[in-house]
C-alpha cells in the first residue's frame, strides 16, 4: 500500500515543501501526495499545476490529487499542515474523517502552540512538532515565490516511534528537502519562534522590511528589546535556549534577504487577517503567566490591535 501524505495549507510553506514532495513522488509506487485545497487554489492547480518560482529557476508540479472532498482524499498516513494559525481549528473541519489514530500530523506554523491545539482535536493521533526557515509567499493562486537560498525544515517528537520519524525523514531527504530530525524539538521550535515573533512584531509595528529594521539604530533597538523580552519568557518557561540566542537570532536576520519582510507585515499591508494573536499577543500572555515583563511587546500589541 502507498504511504498517503496530505498537504493542508498551500501557502508559502505548505506550497513550497508540498511542491517538492509532489515533484519527487508523482510517479512513485510507494508514496502518494495529496494537496488539500478548494476554491481558486484548487482550480488553478488542477488546470495548471503548482508553480514554484525561485531566484534561479521555476518549476511546475502536479500532485496525485487536489481535493477538499474527504471521500476523495480518504485516510491519510501523514498530514503536513501549514495554514495560518488563526485557521488551525477550522481548517480541520472538512477532513476530520481523513485522520485516524494511525495518522502522523506534522504542524509547520509560525506559532508555538499548534501541536497542543491539534492534539486537543485528535487526542489519539500522533502530533509532531516542527518549524521551517524559509522566505516564501503566494504570488497568486497556485503560484509560490521563494526568495533567497535559505530553506530548512526541523521536526521531532518525544512520543512518536523512532521508526516512523526516520521514515518521514527519509521521505523528505529523497525529495531534496533539507530536513533535520532533532531530539530537542521544543527548544528548536522556540528558537524559530523567537526569530519570527520578534521579526513579525517589529516589521508590522514599524512598517519596515528587514533592511529597514537592521540599518536604522532606533528600529534595531526596538527589535533587540523584543528579543530580550521573548528570550526571558522562554527562560521562565524552563526552555534550554542557547546562551547567545539573541546574537544568533540577529545573525539569522542579517543573513536573510534585506528587502524581505514577515508574512504578518504583508498581511497588515494587504488589510488581511493577521497572526498577531499567535505571534505578538501570545508572548504578552505567556509573560504575564510567568511573571515576565514584556513592555515592548505590549506597546506593539496595543498599536496592532487598535
Amino acid at each position: 500500500m502507498k504511504t498517503r501524505i496530505g498537504i493542508l495549507g498551500l501557502g508559502g510553506v505548505g506550497g513550497y515543501f508540498g511542491g517538492l514532495l509532489a515533484k519527487a513522488y508523482f510517479d512513485s509506487d510507494a508514496i502518494e501526495i495529496i494537496f488539500i485545497a478548494r476554491g481558486e487554489t484548487q482550480k488553478a492547480i488542477v488546470q495548471n499545476g503548482l508553480k514554484i518560482i525561485s531566484d534561479t529557476n521555476e518549476v511546475i508540479v502536479f500532485p496525485n490529487l487536489v481535493s477538499n472532498n474527504p471521500d476523495q482524499i480518504g485516510k491519510l498516513d501523514c498530514l503536513i499542515c501549514a495554514t495560518k494559525t488563526y485557521d488551525i481549528e477550522s481548517s480541520f473541519e472538512s477532513i476530520k474523517s481523513c485522520i485516524s489514530q494511525n495518522t502522523i500530523i506534522l504542524p509547520l506554523y509560525n506559532g508555538v502552540d499548534a501541536a497542543e491545539r491539534i492534539q486537543t482535536l485528535f487526542a489519539k493521533t500522533t502530533v509532531l512538532q516542527g518549524c521551517v526557515y524559509i522566505v516564501s509567499m503566494i504570488v497568486s493562486p497556485g503560484v509560490i515565490r521563494k526568495i533567497g537560498p535559505y530553506e530548512k525544515l526541523f521536526f521531532g517528537s518525544k512520543t512518536a516511534s523512532i521508526s516512523k520519524l526516520n521514515q518521514l525523514q527519509s521521505i523528505f531527504e529523497n525529495a531534496g528537502i533539507e530536513s533535520y530530525l532533532v531530539e530537542n524539538i521544543e527548544e528548536t521550535v522556540w528558537e524559530k519562534f523567537i526569530f519570527i515573533s520578534a521579526l513579525a512584531s517589529a516589521t508590522s509595528y514599524l512598517n519596515q522590511n528587514i533592511g529597514g529594521i537592521l540599518k536604522n539604530p532606533a528600529n534595531k533597538a526596538i527589535y533587540i528589546a523584543l528579543l530580550n523580552e521573548i528570550s526571558a519568557v522562554a527562560a521562565a518557561k524552563g526552555l534550554g535556549m542557547p546562551n547567545d540566542i539573541i546574537a544568533q537570532t540577529i545573525v539569522k536576520l542579517e543573513k536573510s534577504p534585506q528587502d524581505a519582510t514577515s508574512s504578518m507585515h504583508r498581511d497588515f499591508l494587504a488589510n488581511r487577517k493577521t497572526e498577531v494573536a499567535s505571534l505578538t499577543e501570545y508572548v504578552v500572555n505567556e509573560g504575564a503567566k510567568y511573571g515576565v515583563s514584556t513592555p515592548t511587546y505590549q506597546m506593539i500589541l496595543e498599536k496592532l490591535t487598535r
